[in-house]
């Protein structure tokens, strides 16, 4: 028990006010409610315990009228539990709130710009303008402001409602218009500056809801750009059909799902698994699509239908395997902490970082592509059997191996598209066949065999399709995208950009 009497001296008047409203908290409801209200406007932290005392059903009532705050389970002799109705409860909040204002912690003060913002009144608004002036932390700074200005509107005077018409209208918060539309009915001869900040309210959230569709398109794209890089190379370099490329992908997917597993008993791996399922998957998926070359597809080539249906059937075949071995039921992988939360940006445009993180992925995974084609003897010879078979075989070089190697390298980067995937949708056995005709779509708009033209149709086709969605839907967003290819194709048959060589010729 600890009797509440006892705190530091402020001022003589505030001390004496103070004093004089604390055994009020023990009588009727309306002298409760009355005594909570002016010890929420008198400010003094000597109040903050007292009060959640009382909302906690933990003040007692002594026998000669005093107060104390109840500490365990006994009850002196003679006091009882103070009881409240609703209408303290309400006046508890408000008052609870403008004292936490001044709380060092952030968790406190934003608890109470919230509980303010809920019971709006003018009598908050020198306690919010006092807190504004030294709050360092964003996410409460927003939280007060439209606290104050919510609180502005509650006020008679007409300077302190322009005031919170101006304070909400700078704001890009849903709430704020809601709080603005509230209030019309109310304040008809401000209706011109309600409305004006309405719209400007209304332009902000439109550029935030364009800024996150946009968001929305490049992580997207950035999944298409990665399940349709490696059917660039199979498809576009080779010449080759492979149906069986969605799933390479779910394979590489299942590559992380092994190493997680592996991790999980080893604390000091746990944090890395994902970094070291990238090269896991590259190298399962890549050897794998070198048995398939060598075992099958270099028995077809120049026979593009019976490619197609065996390459369909092989993936029919990697499906059921993966079903026999893992299960058919969908596998979680976990992201790692350093993926996992939302980011805000200026203008409260929120983005996931998981999907940051794969545009990123999807970006470092293209440049290390080119690098290959581009700076490697892997990729001279990758370009030379391209442009003429004939010559470079002249030339030394085993064409047979250069097919293995790139069919091998176009499965490597799938698998790396299952380590993408795996984040950001469960694992399972039906994984890559959602992926595939859209890989083929980006494939052949960005140009047979382009890697530029891949990025660029990858992005493309995920910037269009997000921004139909809202307007057309799902379903009907992807068949107008698919419409759109037809008579882009019409137009321009060899893509974006059209590649010179064998591939082109085929």
């Amino acid at each position: 028990m600890l009797l509440l009497g006892l705190f530091l001296l402020l001022g003589p008047a505030r001390a004496q006010a103070f004093d004089s409203l604390v055994p009020r908290l023990g009588g009727s409801f309306a002298e409760q409610a009355e005594a909570v209200e002016r010890l929420g406007a008198l400010g003094d932290a000597r109040a903050l315990p007292l009060l959640q005392a009382l909302a906690d059903s933990r003040l007692l009532k002594l026998a000669d009228g005093g107060v104390a705050v109840q500490q365990g389970s006994a009850v002196p002799e003679g006091a009882s539990p103070v009881r409240i109705n609703n209408r303290v409860r309400v006046a508890l909040r408000g008052a609870l709130g403008r004292l936490q204002l001044a709380s060092p912690v952030a968790a406190q003060r934003l608890s109470a710009a919230e509980a303010i913002l809920r019971n709006r009144s003018a009598e908050d608004i020198p306690a919010l303008e006092a807190a504004l002036a030294r709050e360092q932390n964003a996410q409460v700074r927003e939280r007060m402001e439209l606290a104050l200005g919510g609180s502005r509107l509650a006020s008679a005077d007409a300077a302190a409602k322009r005031a919170g018409i101006a304070t909400l209208g700078a704001s890009s918060s849903p709430e704020a218009r809601n709080l603005l539309l509230a209030s019309r009915a109310a304040n008809a001869e401000l209706g011109a500056e309600i409305d004006a900040a309405v719209a400007a309210i209304d332009r902000k959230l439109q550029l935030r809801q364009a800024a996150e569709t946009f968001f929305q398109g490049l992580s997207l794209g950035s999944v298409l750009l990665l399940a349709a890089l490696g059917l660039a190379v199979t498809f576009g370099v080779m010449g080759v059909i492979n149906m069986a490329h969605g799933e390479f992908v779910m394979i590489g997917a299942y590559a992380t799902v092994v190493v997680q597993e592996f991790c999980r008993n080893i604390p000091a791996l746990q944090p890395w698994s994902l970094p070291l399922a990238i090269p896991v998957a590259f190298l399962v998926t890549a050897v794998i699509g070198a048995a398939m070359e060598r075992g099958l597809i270099r028995h077809l080539y120049g026979r593009p239908l019976e490619t197609l249906l065996l390459t369909f059937g092989v993936g029919m075949v990697l499906q059921q395997v993966v079903r026999l071995v893992f299960g058919a039921q969908n596998r979680e992988v976990i992201s790692p902490a350093w993926m996992m939360g939302t980011l805000v940006l200026p203008g409260g445009v929120t983005i996931t970082q998981n999907r940051a993180w794969i545009i990123l992925f999807a970006l470092a995974v293209l440049l290390a592509t080119l690098a290959a084609i581009r700076l490697t003897r892997f990729g001279l010879e990758m370009r030379a059997v391209v442009q003429n078979r004939r010559i470079a075989a002249t030339m030394g070089i085993r064409t047979g191996r250069v097919d293995a190697m790139t069919f091998a390298f176009g499965s490597g980067i799938a698998g790396l598209a299952g380590v993408a995937l795996s984040q950001i949708d469960n694992v399972s056995p039906n994984l890559g066949t959602g992926y595939i005709i859209d890989s083929f779509m980006v494939v052949v708009f960005g140009g047979v065999g382009s890697l530029m033209g891949t990025l660029i149709g990858a992005f493309t086709l995920g910037l269009v399709n997000k921004i139909l969605e809202p307007y057309a839907g799902v379903v009907l967003a992807k068949v107008l995208l698919l419409v759109g290819i037809m008579l882009f194709i019409q137009r321009r048959p060899k893509g974006l950009f059209a590649l010179k060589g064998r591939a082109a010729d085929q």
